[in-house]
């Protein structure tokens, strides 16, 4: 059984307070200078838009798996809602949340792709809390 809408837009504003701290902390590192370390401006964008993603599952009383995949996430929101066509931009980030967390991997983070990654997070945050709110 389904907890009821209230239960549920709870847990997904949980979710929505983590994603924002994320997004705060990837917009606030990108300032940092001379040596910003972009690869964590990424991690934190990639962060933020995957618990977007959740939060709105969350929202909806689905389950999901264990996962950072974007593309994975975005899939299991278009079946209940085509909004999430318009963020397969997103899928661009799933490496981020690899590549700031383990040594050995070889994806260097420019400055572009630092600032690129927070733009998409920005957008999940607009069109995910939409989403949610419709």
């Amino acid at each position: 059984m389904t907890p009821p809408r209230d239960v549920l837009l709870a847990k997904a504003q949980e979710w929505i307070a983590l994603a924002d701290d994320d997004l705060r902390v990837a917009q606030h590192t990108l300032s940092l200078s001379p040596n910003c370390p972009f690869r964590l401006v990424a991690y934190h964008a990639q962060q933020c838009a995957e618990k977007y993603l959740k939060a709105y599952l969350v929202s909806r009383g689905v389950d999901f798996p264990y996962t950072h995949n974007m593309a994975r996430l975005r899939k299991l929101c278009l079946e209940k809602g085509d909004w999430a066509v318009s963020l397969s931009d997103a899928d661009e980030l799933s490496p981020f949340a690899i590549t700031a967390r383990y040594p050995g991997e070889e994806l260097v983070v420019s400055e572009a792709d630092a600032a690129m990654s927070i733009r998409i997070a920005e957008r999940v945050q607009e069109v995910v809390r939409a989403a949610i709110n419709a």
